[in-house]
């Protein structure tokens, strides 16, 4: 185990002696938690007992490698969950990246070239200014000291149901999605940029 955590029971999965990721699911439930951690969707299998967890009353947390949060729909999808069982079962999808922070110590304004601005949709002229670390001894040089996260939070809301049940694209999904006031993830790292906490640059590559 990475980490021992009082009151949390763990187990790592040994394919070798027939312990999977479904085997295991299924003891746990048989113990009747609350809650589930499942590390981590990675097919059909193991999303099929998640599902089942889920429509028993059982609350369910668990990882999916997908781009954004509307992805994470198509992807269950293509491992073959039937969309009504996505629809009476997923309530809400976190996305998340990882950006490199700007140095404090060496923190400076900074204007990024136009192509830059037109590629993250924002105006030439007159806009906040943004910051970028000029590399010091504390960032090694490099501008960056330490990590920090974007978010992308989807809930499956009525008008977003129905079109995971009519099999709608992962596009269409992300823009039912944003008119309904979600914040893509392009957007919070813009967010961050403007707040002096990353740099444009790293938003763009990233999102």
């Amino acid at each position: 185990m990475e980490y021992e955590i009082e009151g949390i029971m763990q187990l790592p999965v040994n394919p070798g002696i027939g312990l999977t990721f479904a085997t295991a699911l299924r003891s746990f439930l048989r113990q009747d938690p609350d809650v589930i951690m499942v590390g981590e969707i990675r097919d059909l299998e193991t999303a099929q007992v998640a599902i089942q967890a889920s429509l028993t009353g059982h609350l369910v947390f668990s990882t999916l490698h997908t781009n954004d949060a509307a992805g994470t729909v198509t992807r269950l999808i293509d491992m073959g969950v039937e969309p009504f069982l996505i629809v009476a079962t997923l309530e809400a999808v976190l996305a998340q990246r990882l950006l490199r922070r700007i140095c404090p110590h060496c923190k400076a304004p900074h204007r990024p070239p136009p192509a830059l601005l037109a590629q993250a949709g924002i105006a030439d002229g007159g806009t906040p200014g943004f910051y970028r670390g000029a590399g010091c001894r504390h960032c090694n040089h490099t501008g960056y000291l330490g990590r920090r996260g974007i978010f992308e939070w989807l809930r499956l809301t009525e008008p977003v149901r129905e079109l995971v049940l009519a099999r709608a694209p992962t596009a269409t999904l992300r823009q039912r999605a944003v008119a309904a006031g979600m914040r893509t993830l392009r957007d919070d790292g813009l967010r961050a940029a403007l707040a002096g906490e990353t740099t444009l640059e790293e938003v763009l590559k990233f999102t």
